[in-house]
């Protein structure tokens, strides 16, 4: 009897056993479904994290710049109009967006833009540097020193060895009363990669922002209205550049923004000494000037060709291992390992979020002919169902774009 009970206990134990594993493994793959369909909303909608944007908070970061300011933590040429002659004004809140606080704000009667990687200055790493000269105010650092601490953060963030000669827009300045603080200052922004592309690129291209300023870990740029794909034509024609809403104006202006992506595209291909690949092409990333140049006003996913090597060599077991965000390469199964070259352009993505949008079958323009019309749309197709886009697309679509100017010019007369 005490046999059979022990016998019946073992059974009922075997079988709860089974029912326990059982309903492990489904927790677990109910779990991991869910962390994979978190993971991937918020790679699509990053914004889902955010922050609420408000100005009493964005007023409170200011002041907090400016405390530090005061308290000689930190420094920069925009702190004396912003903390103490009140000619750098906030405006408004634009966003917060995974730490990163960009503002609104009016320099002198010119609209400007504050951003900074990060809220405080204290949530940026300390220069240990200075923390070892804290006795001697830091003067005594050689500048050797501080130049190969600057060339290692820019390998370290953007995947380049530049020449010291090349370090000059992210050099502090002349040694001051405030020497210490320009350090900590700069060394806030070298933290921030945006903010080392604009100052590296200011000079060498249209296509990016320049940096008006500084004050500690807020740096000011220009400010334009970016795209948004609420717009009809993705960008704000009539805001930068008064053409109307619609019809043959409309239609120019398209035009000659596509033909400033293109030399965007190309100028980012061949004109530096490495391929700037872009990583997040959205209208939201872009803004357009008066002239209908087009400029790269976020470029947090923007990587030379070093860097995007490194960010794509990772372990693979397929290639949707492989893709980041809108960079991708292919995974070789052999070694598990992406590929390091990636497979995809820039041209090929900015075809296919931006350009469908534009040349859409059925097609829409009057002013311009049917068949040039068609072969547009068809060109943008090939462009954007092609992840390695031959040179002969981009010369194709550049053609026939200023084929579109021509029969638009031609209507006006």
């Amino acid at each position: 009897m005490a046999r059979a009970a022990g016998a019946r206990g073992r059974a009922r134990r075997g079988r709860c056993g089974r029912c326990g594993q059982g309903a492990l493994l489904a927790c677990a793959a109910w779990t991991a479904g869910w962390v994979l369909a978190g993971a991937l909303l918020l790679r699509a909608h990053p914004g889902v994290l955010s922050e609420r944007c408000t100005d009493e908070k964005s007023r409170r970061i200011l002041a907090a710049l400016c405390q530090d300011y005061r308290g000689g933590v930190l420094t920069g040429d925009l702190c004396e109009d912003l903390c103490v002659a009140g000619k750098l004004l906030y405006q408004r809140c634009l966003y917060y967006e995974r730490g990163k606080k960009v503002l609104q704000a009016d320099w002198r009667g010119r609209p400007v833009v504050l951003k900074s990687k990060r809220e405080a200055f204290s949530g940026f790493q300390p220069l240990g540097l200075l923390e070892e000269e804290a006795e001697e105010g830091g003067q005594d650092i050689p500048e050797a020193e501080l130049l190969l601490m600057v060339a290692g953060q820019v390998k370290n963030a953007l995947g380049l060895e530049l020449s010291n000669s090349s370090l000059g827009p992210l050099w502090p300045g002349r040694r001051g009363p405030r020497w210490q603080g320009q350090l900590a200052s700069m060394w806030a922004l070298l933290q921030q990669e945006e903010y080392v592309y604009f100052s590296l690129l200011q000079d060498l291209s249209r296509h990016v922002l320049p940096v008006l300023g500084s004050c500690g870990h807020f740096y000011a740029v220009e400010y334009l209205a970016a795209g948004s794909p609420h717009h009809r034509a993705l960008f704000p024609l009539d805001e930068a550049t008064g053409a109307p809403r619609g019809g043959q104006g409309q239609a120019k202006a398209v035009s000659d923004i596509a033909l400033s992506f293109l030399d965007m595209v190309n100028h980012f291909h061949s004109d530096f000494s490495h391929r700037l690949h872009l990583c997040d092409i959205k209208p939201e990333n872009f803004a357009i000037r008066s002239d209908l140049t087009v400029v790269a006003i976020d470029v947090d996913m923007a990587f030379f060709e070093p860097k995007m090597r490194e960010i794509l060599e990772q372990n693979c077991t397929g290639d949707e291992d492989c893709s980041f965000f809108d960079c991708f390469s292919k995974c070789d199964l052999r070694v598990n390992k992406c590929g390091a070259q990636r497979l995809n352009s820039n041209l090929q993505v900015i075809c296919d979020k931006i350009f469908r949008r534009w040349f859409s079958y059925p097609l829409k323009s009057p002013a311009i002919s049917f068949q040039l019309q068609l072969q547009l749309w068809e060109a943008v197709q090939e462009c954007a169902d092609s992840p390695r886009a031959a040179p002969s697309v981009f010369w194709k679509l550049r053609r026939l774009l200023q084929a579109t100017q021509r029969e638009l010019q031609g209507a006006e007369k």
